[in-house]
């Protein structure tokens, strides 16, 4: 009796055992179990590629987490996300967006006031890039990727006419008189999609010039269209086709010489399309100065992330040196960090030397409410003089009220 007693109690200790065990291993189970991160991106299928297999990969290994990628357009992050936050279930963790998108989402209270952050950024992060995410003496956006536009052209075709890359305006429209002369057609080409593309080309023309796109009916202004009304009738019929996308195509399929791009479109070219003779530089000058874009993207944190720290981490991992040396190498894309340059391939370093120059000479475009409004007076008035051959300063007058309308 002793013995079936002892073997009662003995199962009994091993049974409660089991359970406790396999309570505690469902707790750390549970303590290990992955978190997901979501993360709003806007990019092209290649880009897509490179951050799923190489960028994603690194950050989920070390934080045990899974990165939830969601492709959202800039123009619709701030209707999807408004849309979240007021219904209270904010589904995406951390966003990057184009920089002309960003006063919108911190004046309707979409994004996280990131202050306190300020010491994560690196100090190689280009210090002009910190203002970018700046509103009302505070940070909302982290710096992540800078873009800049540089002037491709087409070595082979150059030489075959004796001629060499524009420096300023007037040897700009020299090179497009002598290509248009010799072949036939014109094989210079400029951004004129009446849309962001043209919008980029134009506040270059203008500042080049001494201009302000806001003013838009200024000294600077008026000798800018001028110009371009000058220089049209020499340009490449794809200009009206040419954007960030065709550009390249074009360039390699050489029914233009000249052209400014991305420099995104340095793989796409030369490594993917084998078109060595395809050389950038840094642009022109206008009768003022030389002046480029600053474009690109930075990173936000939406009100509500669910996963706020984690989202801080992710934040911080896209800024360091190991992801920025990446996206140069496997992206084409310049850098936040001026020490992220160390792993470019010998044949990609003239082409980010001239990337390097142009973003010495960049500005952003301004960060105003009404933008909607200036990008389309902007191409209104380009269509207008340089397309259809309308005065340019009645034409700018009257584009210009309406700028100045919507800034009240």
């Amino acid at each position: 009796m002793n013995f079936k007693k002892a073997i009662s109690l003995f199962l009994i200790m091993v049974l409660t055992f089991a359970i406790l065990s396999g309570c505690t291993g469902t707790k750390e189970q549970a303590s290990k179990e992955q978190k997901v991160l979501r993360v709003s991106m806007a990019l092209g299928e290649s880009e897509w590629e490179v951050m799923k297999n190489k960028i994603f990969p690194i950050f989920e290994k070390e934080n045990n987490v899974k990165i939830e990628a969601v492709q959202i357009e800039a123009s619709d992050l701030i209707t999807k996300l408004e849309a979240m936050h007021k219904a209270g279930k904010m589904e995406i963790d951390i966003i990057t967006q184009d920089n002309m998108q960003l006063a919108q989402l911190v004046e309707k209270g979409l994004v996280e006031d990131l202050s306190e952050y300020r010491d994560m950024i690196p100090e190689n992060v280009i210090k002009a890039l910190i203002p970018v995410g700046e509103f009302n003496g505070k940070l909302y956006f982290m710096p992540y990727r800078p873009n800049v536009e540089i002037n491709f052209y087409n070595e082979k075709k150059f030489n075959e006419y004796g001629i060499k890359p524009p420096t300023n305006w007037d040897e700009l429209l020299k090179v497009a008189k002598t290509f248009k002369e010799k072949e036939g057609i014109g094989r210079v080409a400029i951004k004129g999609t009446l849309d962001g593309n043209t919008t980029v080309q134009l506040f270059e023309f203008i500042r080049q010039a001494g201009g302000d796109p806001l003013v838009l009916n200024d000294e600077g202004s008026i000798k800018a269209y001028t110009f371009l009304k000058e220089l049209w009738p020499y340009l490449s019929p794809d200009s009206k086709k040419a954007d960030w996308n065709t550009m390249n195509k074009y360039l390699a399929t050489e029914s233009v010489y000249y052209g400014a791009n991305w420099p995104f479109g340095v793989n796409v070219i030369v490594r993917d399309g084998g078109k060595k003779e395809i050389k950038a530089h840094a642009g022109f000058a206008g009768p003022v100065k030389k002046s480029k874009v600053l474009g690109g993207e930075v990173i936000g944190i939406p009100v509500g992330s669910p996963n706020k720290e984690l989202a801080v981490k992710f934040m911080q991992f896209l800024m360091s040196k190991e992801t920025q040396e990446l996206l140069v190498t496997e992206m084409g894309w310049p850098s936040c960090r001026t020490d992220a340059y160390g792993k470019v391939e010998e044949w990609q370093k003239p082409y980010f030397e001239a990337v390097k120059e142009a973003l010495k000479v960049s500005q952003p475009r301004p960060n105003v409410t009404y933008w909607d409004t200036v990008d389309k007076a902007l191409n209104d008035a380009f269509r207008e003089i340089v397309i259809e051959g309308k005065d340019v300063k009645t034409t700018l007058d009257k584009y210009a009220k309406v700028i100045a309308d919507a800034k009240k």
